[in-house]
């Protein structure tokens, strides 16, 4: 057991890697990005309302009952096929072709719409932004916990091999009559505690490092070279990040305001569906005739006036839901503005906590290593009881794991209080 515990089977030696394995595999990235696409096309749809529409079609007829009889074209006179000649005959079969335009000139609705999913647009750049902060957060906390996990691995392997030494040391003084069974026993029970300890860490170990595995996109135990510069970490993802301005353009807030705007544009997209709309509308017809090729029939223009009046109360509850919509949007950035605030907050103080935390766990640990090999030396001399050594020999253990957890603490602090406050563009 005390061998080391088995390096992974892949390994990541740089934050550059690391970084570049999440831009490549995240699952959240690529989600968000397609959220964005859909936001894209969203706008893209509400522009193409308010562009000219144009439409060509084409057929060919055929009257089945009378093959000699040539089809009269839907909204063409048969008297007009001819223009009044009789040197042009419609052909049999008779092949027919329309070409239409249509313009919206007053449409505020679809205006409304427009700005809706313009703000909806910006809404999904926001969140990626944050989704970009947030995975470059959860990778930094994820190679933190696997470097700690390391460094408890290690330290409990260490702290094995002093009990052992500890119950070596009991079995030789009661070999040469010096101690006693009791003695023995305790020992060999502080040993086993050491065993639980080390089983528990590297078993905490395998967690981190498949939880690393996860955050890189790989469903895989991924290790930390042992080459990798912790303690420059918060340097290195200064290089991807910069720091806000102010705390208001943090990617979330900018997002939940985005989104505010886009359901009140909405809301009023669906209160302009009471007012009148006016467009433009206009349609080319032309068939086949014999002599050829053919003829242009009627080419008309046509201004249209559409006022609704009634339809079922559909409109209202249509407002009455988009409304709602919009006051869930306003509710979840008041929200989104009081979680980022307490985040910011509890960010800043965590890095001098963590600092104080470092310097206590620094002192227990000088105080605790004095102890025990005051407490080794008295029993030793016959001067010290087995109790004192096991009890000895547990606080250093568990002082030398608290100070190398506070440590890994305070990096991470550090990381949060700087991505709390951050801005992510890959």
């Amino acid at each position: 057991m005390l061998t080391p515990a088995q390096p992974a089977s892949r390994q990541v030696g740089n934050w550059e890697e690391a970084l570049g394995l999440v831009r490549e595999r995240s699952t959240d990235l690529r989600s968000a990005e397609a959220n964005v696409q859909r936001a894209e096309g969203r706008w893209r749809q509400a522009l193409a309302t308010l562009l000219p529409n144009g439409r060509v079609s084409a057929g060919v007829a055929m009257d089945l009952l009378n093959p000699g009889l040539a089809v009269g074209i839907t909204g063409i006179p048969i008297a007009a096929q001819t223009g009044g000649t009789s040197s042009l005959r419609p052909t049999v079969p008779l092949a027919s072709g329309s070409v239409s335009l249509t313009q919206s000139v007053v449409d505020i609705g679809a205006w409304r719409g427009l700005s809706s999913a313009s703000a909806a647009e910006n809404s999904a750049q926001a969140n990626l932004q944050d989704v970009q902060r947030r995975l470059t957060l959860g990778l930094a906390r994820a190679l933190v916990a696997t470097v700690a996990a390391e460094r408890a691995a290690e330290i409990n392997r260490v702290g094995l091999r002093r009990a052992l030494e500890r119950a070596a040391l009991a079995q030789r003084s009661l070999e040469l009559g010096a101690g006693t069974q009791l003695d023995v026993v305790r020992v060999r029970q502080d040993v086993e505690v050491a065993r639980q300890s080390l089983i528990s860490g590297d078993e905490q170990l395998r967690r981190a490092r498949e939880a690393l595995g996860l955050s890189l996109g790989l469903p895989q135990e991924v290790g930390v070279n042992p080459s990798f510069q912790l303690q420059g970490l918060v340097d290195q993802t200064r290089a991807t990040c910069t720091p806000l301005k102010a705390l208001g353009d943090r990617p979330d807030l900018e997002a939940a305001r985005a989104q505010v705007d886009s359901a009140r544009e909405s809301t009023r997209q669906a209160s302009a569906g009471y007012l009148p709309t006016l467009g433009i509308n206009s349609n080319i017809n032309a068939f086949t005739t014999d002599p050829g090729p053919g003829r242009v029939a009627t080419w008309s223009i046509a201004a249209v006036l559409s006022v609704p009046i009634w339809e079922g109360g559909g409109r209202a509850g249509i407002v009455r839901e988009r409304a709602g919509l919009e006051r869930q949007a306003a509710e979840t950035l008041e929200r989104t503005r009081r979680d980022v605030e307490v985040e910011v907050a509890r960010a800043r103080r965590s890095v001098e906590v963590a600092e104080s935390l470092v310097k206590t766990a620094t002192e227990a640990r000088e105080l605790s290593a004095r102890t025990d090999q005051l407490t080794r030396r008295a029993f030793e001399v016959g001067r010290g009881s087995s109790l004192e050594l096991v009890q000895s020999g547990a606080a250093l253990r568990q002082a030398e794991l608290a100070l190398a957890l506070r440590e890994f603490e305070l990096v991470q602090a550090r990381l949060d209080a700087f991505l709390t406050e951050a801005r992510c563009d890959w």
